[in-house]
């Protein structure tokens, strides 16, 4: 008989029981192998419709079809054993109506094997957000930046900058806090109205370019690790690796230019 204790995923209570707790660990990821290693230390891994960018080469995430979102959610499940996957809505698959809304949520559950799905919007969500809860499926909220609505917001711009719009973003935290959100996502806020937002709702808050306040922190993961030219201000870079894998690259092509590879090595007798 095994001795070995079996590994158990992440929950969604679970992740909701951390607010005011150890703080929540979280990162992007969109393929199985980055997954793997990802799944060792974080709580959850959001498969973010950012990938539409970071992988695909879109000028925004509003591109990003359902069944793209699908397929790399497929590949991060497989990838992991311990964190709680959640998968991203695009663009058009939730905002028509409610039901519209559970359709598809539950295509994304049901293809995936992922154990929650994330929209963006505050108040005008909040009616689908209780929808889908109150029908088993577990909601993550995103509210101010919220990069899909980056064409009505002139761009990607930091929130909260003026004190007279905070109230809005209260409202927006209180009101999918009630409507059954486990978990919101706290995007683009400034530091203090982050941490105001924190204090008011009884869900934990997750921090991208808030406030280290919040009940955890989330970022892109190949911008953490230095695989973009370019990286917003809010994001520390943890790795250089891709300078390293133009070096590789080089070499490698070099290598193969002079007839060094491959060599004895790398051939059978």
């Amino acid at each position: 008989m095994s001795t070995q204790t079996p590994i158990r995923r992440t929950t969604v209570p679970q992740i909701a029981n951390r607010k005011g707790g150890e703080p929540i660990v979280s990162l992007t990821s969109y393929h199985a192998h980055t997954a793997a290693i990802v799944d060792k230390y974080a709580d959850f891994i959001l498969v973010g419709d950012s990938l539409g960018m970071v992988m695909h080469g879109m000028e925004s995430t509003v591109g990003v079809p359902l069944d793209l979102m699908i397929m790399h959610g497929k590949a991060v499940v497989r990838g992991t054993k311990k964190a709680l996957v959640v998968v991203d809505m695009p663009f058009g698959t939730y905002e028509e109506s409610p039901a519209v809304a559970f359709r598809n949520a539950a295509k994304i559950m049901k293809e995936t094997g992922c154990g929650a799905v994330k929209l963006e919007g505050g108040k005008r969500m909040a009616e689908t957000i209780r929808f889908l809860t109150e029908r088993g499926i577990p909601v993550m909220a995103h509210i101010g930046l919220t990069p899909q609505s980056s064409h009505v917001m002139g761009g990607f711009k930091t929130q909260g900058r003026d004190e007279d719009t905070w109230a809005i973003h209260e409202e927006d935290a209180q009101a999918v806090s009630e409507a059954g959100a486990f978990a919101i996502v706290l995007e683009g806020m400034v530091e203090p109205l982050a941490a105001k937002i924190t204090k008011q709702v009884p869900i934990p808050t997750i921090g991208i370019g808030a406030s280290a306040d919040c009940d955890g922190q989330i970022l892109v993961l190949e911008d953490m690790l230095g695989l973009n030219e370019w990286t917003p201000k809010f994001v520390k870079v943890y790795g250089d690796l891709g300078p390293a894998i133009e070096r590789a690259v080089d070499q490698y092509a070099k290598d193969v230019k002079d007839r060094s590879f491959p060599g004895e090595d790398e051939v059978y007798r």
